[in-house]
Protein backbone atom coordinates (compact mmCIF):
# COMPACT_ATOMS: atom_id res chain seq x y z
CA UNK A 1 0.00 0.00 0.00
CA UNK A 2 1.40 3.19 -1.23
CA UNK A 3 2.09 5.82 1.69
CA UNK A 4 -0.12 8.99 2.17
CA UNK A 5 2.64 11.71 1.62
CA UNK A 6 2.05 14.79 3.59
CA UNK A 7 3.76 18.36 1.68
CA UNK A 8 5.83 21.06 3.62
CA UNK A 9 7.84 23.51 3.28
CA UNK A 10 10.25 25.83 5.94
CA UNK A 11 12.39 28.80 5.38
CA UNK A 12 16.20 28.12 6.21
CA UNK A 13 18.97 30.53 5.66
CA UNK A 14 16.35 32.96 3.84
CA UNK A 15 15.92 30.34 1.40
CA UNK A 16 12.50 28.37 1.16
CA UNK A 17 12.61 24.71 1.38
CA UNK A 18 10.62 22.13 0.50
CA UNK A 19 9.67 18.23 1.72
CA UNK A 20 7.64 15.62 2.10
CA UNK A 21 6.37 13.66 5.52
CA UNK A 22 4.83 10.50 6.59
CA UNK A 23 4.27 11.04 10.50
CA UNK A 24 5.13 8.45 12.61
CA UNK A 25 1.71 7.19 14.15
CA UNK A 26 3.20 8.02 17.71
CA UNK A 27 5.17 10.20 19.13
CA UNK A 28 9.35 9.36 20.48
CA UNK A 29 9.77 7.45 17.42
CA UNK A 30 12.64 7.68 15.45
CA UNK A 31 12.91 9.80 11.67
CA UNK A 32 13.79 8.26 8.48
CA UNK A 33 15.08 11.64 6.23
CA UNK A 34 15.68 9.97 2.46
CA UNK A 35 18.19 11.82 0.44
CA UNK A 36 17.85 12.05 -3.03
CA UNK A 37 20.64 11.80 -5.88
CA UNK A 38 21.90 14.40 -8.01
CA UNK A 39 18.80 15.46 -10.73
CA UNK A 40 20.26 18.37 -12.05
CA UNK A 41 19.67 22.02 -11.54
CA UNK A 42 16.44 22.54 -13.46
CA UNK A 43 15.20 19.46 -12.06
CA UNK A 44 12.45 19.71 -9.07
CA UNK A 45 10.63 17.05 -6.78
CA UNK A 46 13.44 14.57 -5.81
CA UNK A 47 12.39 13.98 -2.46
CA UNK A 48 9.21 12.16 -4.23
CA UNK A 49 11.51 10.61 -6.72
CA UNK A 50 13.84 9.40 -3.79
CA UNK A 51 10.09 7.65 -2.43
CA UNK A 52 9.62 5.91 -5.66
CA UNK A 53 13.24 4.18 -5.18
CA UNK A 54 12.99 3.01 -1.86
CA UNK A 55 9.42 3.57 -0.32
CA UNK A 56 10.78 3.72 3.28
CA UNK A 57 7.10 6.13 4.03
CA UNK A 58 5.23 2.45 2.78
CA UNK A 59 6.82 0.72 5.73
CA UNK A 60 6.27 3.59 8.44
CA UNK A 61 3.21 2.30 10.05
CA UNK A 62 5.03 -1.31 10.31
CA UNK A 63 8.34 0.22 11.52
CA UNK A 64 7.00 2.51 13.41
CA UNK A 65 8.94 5.87 12.46
CA UNK A 66 8.45 8.30 10.72
CA UNK A 67 10.22 9.66 7.31
CA UNK A 68 11.09 12.85 5.57
CA UNK A 69 11.82 13.43 1.84
CA UNK A 70 13.29 16.71 1.66
CA UNK A 71 14.33 18.52 -1.95
CA UNK A 72 18.32 20.10 -2.71
CA UNK A 73 18.26 23.33 -3.85
CA UNK A 74 19.00 23.14 -8.03
CA UNK A 75 18.12 19.55 -7.55
CA UNK A 76 21.25 18.84 -5.47
CA UNK A 77 22.80 18.32 -1.99
CA UNK A 78 25.79 20.54 -0.87
CA UNK A 79 27.80 17.67 -0.21
CA UNK A 80 31.30 18.89 1.02
CA UNK A 81 33.54 17.69 -2.63
CA UNK A 82 32.35 21.10 -3.99
CA UNK A 83 30.99 20.31 -7.03
CA UNK A 84 27.08 20.85 -6.89
CA UNK A 85 25.23 23.77 -7.92
CA UNK A 86 24.01 23.55 -4.46
CA UNK A 87 27.73 24.53 -3.23
CA UNK A 88 28.41 26.46 -6.15
CA UNK A 89 25.61 28.50 -4.87
CA UNK A 90 26.16 28.52 -1.18
CA UNK A 91 23.48 26.29 0.03
CA UNK A 92 23.78 25.44 3.80
CA UNK A 93 22.17 21.83 3.90
CA UNK A 94 23.61 20.94 6.89
CA UNK A 95 21.47 23.81 8.79
CA UNK A 96 18.33 22.97 6.52
CA UNK A 97 18.87 19.37 7.51
CA UNK A 98 18.77 19.87 10.88
CA UNK A 99 15.87 22.61 11.26
CA UNK A 100 14.33 20.03 8.74
CA UNK A 101 14.64 17.24 12.17
CA UNK A 102 14.34 19.47 14.79
CA UNK A 103 11.00 20.78 13.22
CA UNK A 104 9.73 16.82 12.79
CA UNK A 105 10.31 16.48 16.20
CA UNK A 106 8.81 19.98 17.46
CA UNK A 107 5.34 19.15 15.02
CA UNK A 108 5.16 15.50 15.16
CA UNK A 109 7.18 14.13 18.13
CA UNK A 110 9.75 12.51 16.41
CA UNK A 111 13.02 11.57 18.66
CA UNK A 112 15.32 14.23 17.20
CA UNK A 113 18.48 12.49 18.56
CA UNK A 114 17.73 9.13 16.52
CA UNK A 115 17.74 10.03 13.19
CA UNK A 116 18.74 7.94 10.24
CA UNK A 117 20.05 8.93 7.01
CA UNK A 118 19.85 7.56 3.97
CA UNK A 119 21.01 8.65 0.68
CA UNK A 120 21.94 7.67 -2.68
CA UNK A 121 24.88 8.92 -4.64
CA UNK A 122 24.62 13.10 -4.39
CA UNK A 123 22.64 11.85 -1.34
CA UNK A 124 25.26 9.42 0.00
CA UNK A 125 27.75 12.13 0.39
CA UNK A 126 25.20 14.38 2.00
CA UNK A 127 24.62 11.09 4.13
CA UNK A 128 28.57 11.03 5.08
CA UNK A 129 28.40 14.98 5.49
CA UNK A 130 25.36 14.97 8.10
CA UNK A 131 26.75 12.48 10.09
CA UNK A 132 29.78 13.62 10.48
CA UNK A 133 28.71 17.41 11.66
CA UNK A 134 24.98 16.65 12.61
CA UNK A 135 26.18 13.57 15.05
CA UNK A 136 24.41 14.66 17.56
CA UNK A 137 20.83 14.27 15.75
CA UNK A 138 21.94 11.20 13.14
CA UNK A 139 22.15 8.37 15.22
CA UNK A 140 22.63 5.80 12.12
CA UNK A 141 23.12 7.07 8.26
CA UNK A 142 23.35 4.73 4.96
CA UNK A 143 25.16 5.72 2.14
CA UNK A 144 24.30 3.74 -1.04
CA UNK A 145 26.42 4.63 -4.34
CA UNK A 146 28.86 7.05 -2.32
CA UNK A 147 31.52 6.98 -0.35
CA UNK A 148 33.51 9.71 1.77
CA UNK A 149 34.49 12.99 0.58
CA UNK A 150 38.05 13.51 1.09
CA UNK A 151 37.83 16.96 2.18
CA UNK A 152 35.71 15.56 4.99
CA UNK A 153 38.38 13.19 6.48
CA UNK A 154 39.39 15.99 8.97
CA UNK A 155 36.00 16.31 10.48
CA UNK A 156 35.22 15.43 13.80
CA UNK A 157 32.37 13.67 14.84
CA UNK A 158 30.75 14.85 18.92
CA UNK A 159 28.75 11.75 18.91
CA UNK A 160 29.38 7.89 17.82
CA UNK A 161 27.01 7.19 14.30
CA UNK A 162 26.68 3.84 13.02
CA UNK A 163 27.24 3.37 9.17
CA UNK A 164 25.96 0.82 6.58
CA UNK A 165 27.88 1.72 3.20
CA UNK A 166 26.98 0.28 -0.12
CA UNK A 167 28.50 0.38 -3.11
CA UNK A 168 28.67 -1.68 -6.27
CA UNK A 169 32.00 -3.04 -7.70
CA UNK A 170 30.82 -2.28 -11.38
CA UNK A 171 29.60 1.37 -10.15
CA UNK A 172 31.27 3.74 -13.60
CA UNK A 173 30.20 6.98 -11.17
CA UNK A 174 31.54 5.93 -7.77
CA UNK A 175 34.35 3.41 -8.06
CA UNK A 176 34.80 0.51 -5.47
CA UNK A 177 38.72 1.87 -5.47
CA UNK A 178 37.54 5.68 -5.01
CA UNK A 179 38.01 8.44 -7.42
CA UNK A 180 36.99 11.99 -8.54
CA UNK A 181 33.97 13.60 -9.69
CA UNK A 182 33.32 13.32 -13.05
CA UNK A 183 32.07 17.22 -12.96
CA UNK A 184 35.31 19.27 -13.83
CA UNK A 185 36.43 22.13 -12.63
CA UNK A 186 36.56 25.20 -15.22
CA UNK A 187 38.98 24.58 -16.72
CA UNK A 188 38.79 21.01 -17.58
CA UNK A 189 40.48 19.81 -14.06
CA UNK A 190 39.50 16.91 -11.61
CA UNK A 191 37.66 17.90 -8.44
CA UNK A 192 35.52 16.50 -6.06
CA UNK A 193 38.01 13.55 -4.80
CA UNK A 194 36.42 10.60 -2.32
CA UNK A 195 37.49 7.96 -0.43
CA UNK A 196 37.24 4.03 -1.83
CA UNK A 197 34.66 2.14 0.01
CA UNK A 198 37.03 0.35 2.14
CA UNK A 199 38.82 3.25 3.21
CA UNK A 200 35.74 4.51 3.93
CA UNK A 201 34.72 2.11 5.92
CA UNK A 202 38.03 2.15 8.13
CA UNK A 203 37.73 5.99 8.78
CA UNK A 204 34.18 5.61 10.46
CA UNK A 205 34.97 2.66 12.39
CA UNK A 206 38.25 4.78 13.87
CA UNK A 207 35.65 7.38 14.31
CA UNK A 208 33.22 4.65 15.96
CA UNK A 209 36.39 3.18 17.90
CA UNK A 210 35.61 -0.26 17.01
CA UNK A 211 37.41 -3.10 17.97
CA UNK A 212 37.92 -6.92 17.56
CA UNK A 213 38.35 -8.48 14.62
CA UNK A 214 35.74 -7.98 11.38
CA UNK A 215 33.19 -10.65 10.33
CA UNK A 216 32.58 -11.37 6.78
CA UNK A 217 29.48 -12.69 4.87
CA UNK A 218 29.57 -13.34 1.68
CA UNK A 219 26.92 -14.75 -0.88
CA UNK A 220 26.68 -15.53 -4.64
CA UNK A 221 26.17 -12.00 -5.34
CA UNK A 222 27.45 -9.97 -2.39
CA UNK A 223 29.85 -9.58 0.46
CA UNK A 224 29.44 -7.62 3.79
CA UNK A 225 32.20 -7.02 6.18
CA UNK A 226 31.10 -5.46 9.72
CA UNK A 227 33.43 -3.53 12.27
CA UNK A 228 31.23 -3.77 15.73
CA UNK A 229 32.14 -2.78 19.37
CA UNK A 230 32.43 1.09 18.86
CA UNK A 231 31.46 3.28 21.16
CA UNK A 232 27.80 2.91 22.41
CA UNK A 233 27.64 -0.50 20.75
CA UNK A 234 27.74 1.34 17.20
CA UNK A 235 28.41 -0.84 13.92
CA UNK A 236 30.20 -0.28 10.31
CA UNK A 237 29.15 -2.18 7.51
CA UNK A 238 30.75 -2.15 4.47
CA UNK A 239 28.38 -3.80 1.51
CA UNK A 240 29.58 -4.77 -1.73
CA UNK A 241 27.28 -5.58 -4.58
CA UNK A 242 29.09 -7.84 -7.13
CA UNK A 243 28.64 -6.46 -10.32
CA UNK A 244 26.08 -3.72 -8.90
CA UNK A 245 26.13 -0.26 -10.77
CA UNK A 246 24.99 3.12 -10.18
CA UNK A 247 21.62 2.09 -7.94
CA UNK A 248 19.68 1.02 -5.52
CA UNK A 249 19.67 -2.61 -4.42
CA UNK A 250 16.26 -4.42 -4.33
CA UNK A 251 14.90 -2.00 -7.24
CA UNK A 252 14.88 -3.18 -10.87
CA UNK A 253 16.13 -0.39 -13.25
CA UNK A 254 13.45 0.86 -15.66
CA UNK A 255 13.93 -1.23 -19.34
CA UNK A 256 15.18 2.63 -20.98
CA UNK A 257 18.57 1.70 -18.75
CA UNK A 258 18.74 -2.06 -20.47
CA UNK A 259 22.30 -2.08 -21.68
CA UNK A 260 23.52 1.14 -19.89
CA UNK A 261 27.02 0.73 -18.48
CA UNK A 262 26.36 0.73 -14.64
CA UNK A 263 22.98 0.26 -14.75
CA UNK A 264 22.87 -3.31 -13.52
CA UNK A 265 21.04 -3.81 -9.43
CA UNK A 266 20.91 -6.47 -7.60
CA UNK A 267 17.81 -8.08 -6.54
CA UNK A 268 19.61 -10.16 -4.02
CA UNK A 269 18.36 -8.38 -1.20
CA UNK A 270 16.13 -4.88 -0.54
CA UNK A 271 18.48 -2.37 0.33
CA UNK A 272 15.28 -0.50 2.20
CA UNK A 273 14.75 -3.34 4.61
CA UNK A 274 18.38 -4.21 5.18
CA UNK A 275 18.91 -0.72 6.01
CA UNK A 276 16.40 -0.22 8.51
CA UNK A 277 17.23 -3.54 10.02
CA UNK A 278 20.67 -3.07 10.88
CA UNK A 279 19.76 0.55 11.96
CA UNK A 280 16.96 -0.28 14.33
CA UNK A 281 18.83 -1.74 17.71
CA UNK A 282 21.33 1.28 16.56
CA UNK A 283 19.67 4.03 17.28
CA UNK A 284 20.10 5.32 20.28
CA UNK A 285 19.73 8.59 21.58
CA UNK A 286 22.81 11.47 21.72
CA UNK A 287 23.74 10.81 25.76
CA UNK A 288 24.46 7.30 25.01
CA UNK A 289 27.00 8.03 21.77
CA UNK A 290 28.99 10.52 23.11
CA UNK A 291 32.42 10.09 22.17
CA UNK A 292 34.88 10.64 24.85
CA UNK A 293 38.10 13.21 23.92
CA UNK A 294 40.55 11.44 21.55
CA UNK A 295 44.31 11.21 23.01
CA UNK A 296 47.35 12.60 22.15
CA UNK A 297 48.27 9.11 20.16
CA UNK A 298 44.68 9.14 18.18
CA UNK A 299 44.80 12.29 17.23
CA UNK A 300 47.73 12.15 15.40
Amino acid sequence: MTAALIPGDLTHDGRPRSFHLRPPREPGSPLIVALHGNMGPDTAGGGLLMHDWNRFADHAEDWGVGVVYPDGCYGSWADGRGVTAAEENGVDDVGFLRSLIDWCAQMHGTAADRTLVAGISNGAFMSHRLALECSERVAVFAAVAGALPADLTAARPTHAVSAMLINGDADPLVPLAGGHSRHRGPNGEVRGRILGAAATADHWARLDRCTGDRTTVTTAGSRRVTAAHGIADTAVTAWTVFGGGHTWPGVAVPEEWAGTPGAASTLEFDATVEIHHFARPLLRPAARRLLPPRSEKENR
